[in-house]
């Protein structure tokens, strides 16, 4: 008979090879069955500013209700700060009507109208017993401006738990939005991360940050405007190579709207914190009437503003990933420019 071999197990340096032959496998492009043909640079320079756009559109929204929380907590506070002082002058009404009935009570005994007042609140006092049946003036005075002031305190505190319930509403908003960005701005990371040195440079051009750092840094605006437009134009061209930051309103770092809010500020103009509000703050002007310190806006949905500085140029804030810069006005879809 003959004799049956076992056979005999793969060695180490076998397995490796075997493995590191799967895994190459596994990473081969097209040639490969059913495999996607890999992206081209300009396809992944498409997705990238996609995701650098829909990232700056979030961005604005969340502008917008974190603007609209601080207003709430502002509105809150007051109305807290209101019940407070109202509550203390019940405490004071209280003391009044006490005194009123000590003195009755060693005079001729507690009236009973005084004794519903104290026992219940002003309200069903009144609609118990009426003004017209009180002991005399001094008690209808102050049960009167008691319930006023009782009436005034409800009002209140309902008005002050609804602020509060939209607060927290606009909180859980704002989180909600700062995570859209945060995903948007992590995914274009990742892209750009996976990328070889050579073609993320050419998926980033002239927008990688030490290129728009140096893009017409330390530039002073020389134009004809004056007055309150120069000192605009002279803060803006002064934040020209600080970065993009979204949410931020300077010193140090910009968004879009920041910028614009800030630069006006500058000059002594209000400008609501939103690209869509800052839309609506002026007089809307045709491009062909453009003037410097002029609010340009781009996209449909009104998500970016620059400065125009003449000449055909657009100062802005640009987007994460690159600094404020100078560029053609032409640079992004152009919507409109207004005048405030």
């Amino acid at each position: 008979m003959g004799t049956h071999r076992r056979p005999r197990p793969a060695g180490r340096a076998r397995t490796a090879v075997l493995g590191a032959a799967a895994g190459a496998a596994a990473l081969l492009p097209a040639a490969t069955a059913g495999a996607e043909p890999a992206p081209s640079i300009d396809q992944v320079k498409a997705k990238v500013d996609g995701l650098y756009e829909q990232a700056e559109a979030a961005t604005e929204q969340y502008n917008k209700v974190d603007e609209r929380a601080k207003q709430l907590q502002d509105e809150a506070g007051r109305l807290q700060d209101r019940l407070a002082g109202q509550q203390q002058k019940i405490v004071e009404f209280q003391e009044t009507l006490g005194a009123i009935a000590a003195e009755q009570y060693r005079t001729s005994g507690i009236d009973p109208s005084v004794r519903l007042m104290l026992s219940a609140s002003p309200d069903e006092y009144l609609q118990q017993a009426g003004l017209q049946d009180l002991a005399g003036d001094r008690q209808a005075a102050a049960l009167r401006d008691a319930l006023r002031l009782q009436r005034s305190i409800d009002q209140e505190r309902a008005e002050t738990a609804d602020k509060l319930a939209e607060l927290e509403q606009a909180r859980s908003t704002i989180s909600a939005k700062k995570a859209e960005v945060q995903d948007k701005l992590n995914e274009a990371s990742r892209i750009l991360a996976g990328l070889k040195a050579a073609d993320r440079a050419r998926v980033l051009g002239d927008d990688s940050p030490a290129a728009s750092r140096s893009s017409a840094r330390g530039q002073t605006y020389d134009g004809p405007a004056s007055g309150q437009t120069k000192a605009i134009l002279d803060y803006a061209y002064a934040q020209i190579g600080k970065p993009y930051q979204w949410g931020a309103e300077g010193p140090n770092s910009f968004d879009c709207s920041g910028l614009t809010q800030m630069a006006y500020r500058a000059g002594g103009v209000s400008l609501p914190r939103v690209t869509q509000d800052q839309w609506n703050a002026g007089k809307h002007v045709a491009r062909a009437d453009l003037q410097p310190g002029d609010l340009v806006f781009y996209y449909a949905d009104l998500h970016h503003v620059g400065i125009y500085v003449g000449n055909g140029k657009l100062l802005h804030a640009p987007r994460t990933g690159k600094n404020v810069q100078i560029v053609d006005l032409d640079v992004m879809p152009y919507v409109g420019a207004v005048r405030p």
